[in-house]
Order: C-alpha cells, then sequence, then structure tokens
C-alpha cells in the first residue's frame, strides 16, 4: 500500500471562504464539451507550465490532467489561494507531487495558454467516509475519489471558472469504471454550491482543523450521470 509524504498535518480542504464569497470561483478530455469556455485574457502574473514551455503553439485554453511537473505551479496557485484565508496551505508541495505521481488521472489543470489558471487534485479511497488519514494518502483499489483541493486564480474568480472546471472534472470521472463515488469536505456555508453539482450532505466529517469544522459530502457517479443524461446542458 502506498504511503504518504513525510510529515503529514491535518488539512484543510475543499471549499475555503473565498468560494463562498464568490459562487463561481468555487479536470484531461480530449472530446468537446458542453461546457467549453469562451476565450479568455491572460494576465501576466501567471506562472507557464514547465511541461508547455517547449512547444511553440499552445492552446488558448486546455483542460488537462496535472502531472509531477506542474507541482510547483499547483503550489503557487495554492499559496495564493488559501494563504490570505487561511494562512496555511492544505497541501505542501511535496504532497502535491505525491498525489499527481501516483494519481495524475485524478486531477485537473485548466491552462490558458500554457498557464495554469485554476486546478482540482484527488486521490483514491478504499472507505465510505473521510478519515484523517485519507487527506494524504491515495488507495488504488480504492472506489471513491476524494477531492483535495480546487483553487481559481485570483484574476479568474467570480467568473464561474471553478463551476466550469468541477463540472469538467465529475464528467472526467464518470469516464472512469472504477469511481464510483466522488466525496469531499466543505464548510457548511459552501454545502448549496455542492448540491448543485449532486453532492448530498452525508453529515458531519469526522475530520477537523483547530475550530473549523465539516459537512462531508458524496456523489454517485451513477446519479450525476443520469441527472445529466436528463438535464439540458
Amino acid at each position: 500500500v502506498p504511503r504518504g509524504p513525510p510529515h503529514h498535518r491535518p488539512l484543510l480542504k475543499l471549499g475555503h471562504p473565498c468560494e463562498a464569497a464568490a459562487a463561481a470561483a468555487r479536470m484531461s478530455t480530449q472530446t468537446s464539451h458542453y461546457l467549453k469556455p469562451r476565450p479568455l485574457s491572460l494576465p501576466p502574473a501567471i506562472p507557464e507550465s514547465p511541461s508547455r514551455q517547449r512547444r511553440h503553439t499552445l492552446p488558448a485554453s486546455e483542460f488537462r490532467c496535472l502531472t509531477p511537473e506542474d507541482a510547483a505551479g499547483v503550489f503557487e496557485l495554492e499559496r495564493e489561494a488559501f494563504i490570505p484565508v487561511l494562512g496555511t496551505c492544505p497541501l505542501n508541495v511535496d504532497e502535491i507531487r505525491y498525489f499527481l505521481t501516483l494519481c495524475p488521472e485524478l486531477s485537473m489543470g485548466w491552462f490558458l495558454e500554457g498557464r495554469l489558471l485554476a486546478f482540482i487534485i484527488g486521490s483514491l479511497w478504499d472507505k465510505e467516509r473521510i478519515t484523517q488519514e485519507s487527506l494524504t494518502l491515495h488507495r488504488p483499489g480504492g472506489r471513491t475519489a476524494h477531492l483535495h483541493l480546487l483553487a481559481v486564480h485570483r484574476a479568474f474568480r467570480q467568473q464561474g471558472k471553478g463551476s466550469v472546471l468541477l463540472w469538467r472534472y465529475l464528467h472526467h470521472l464518470g469516464s472512469q469504471p472504477a469511481v464510483r463515488r466522488a466525496v469531499l469536505m466543505c464548510e457548511a456555508r459552501l454545502v448549496p454550491f455542492y448540491q448543485r453539482f449532486g453532492f448530498r450532505p452525508v453529515g458531519p466529517c469526522a475530520v477537523s482543523v483547530g475550530s473549523l469544522v465539516f459537512t462531508e459530502m458524496q456523489c454517485s457517479m451513477r446519479d450525476l450521470v443520469s441527472q445529466r443524461r436528463n438535464s439540458d446542458c
């Protein structure tokens, strides 16, 4: 069983107050999708992904799974999104690299001209509910996709980018037969947001961080596929 990176600590997961304040800021498939983004303008401050720097021609907008090469850029975006609100990062760069090495197919980044503007990181878990151990481990035999992080660059918040990315990520998960459900933990204020994507609250999460407590939410891939088939999307 793979072991997590050293120096485990309690981690704050998906759904920080910035997401609540910006309802729209709240994963790689090659096929066209109903949520195809419109052309975007890239602020110069967003660093270019190392894996894209070698290309002479970069797609204007691209969704793809992340790789270990992306870890540093992911960490910088995570710092920018979480430090001002939480004073800490849910994952350190080694933990990010750990997940992107063992389960890159459970991540997704949104790139604009080769630069990362938003990402989601997940891993597999082999139990029904989230535990402290699940925060830093990937269980290859698991059937549950644990969503650890969602972050959007500050220049693209309040524009619906987080929603677009989450829909694409869930669509990507639905194409993986091994994944039966998705699970995350969030603050109570964010429960209505995630309910829009098919997540339902299953009770208080066993994990807390200091005085912060969380609601655990789950989404059945079968129910999600049915919901999308019967929708107008």
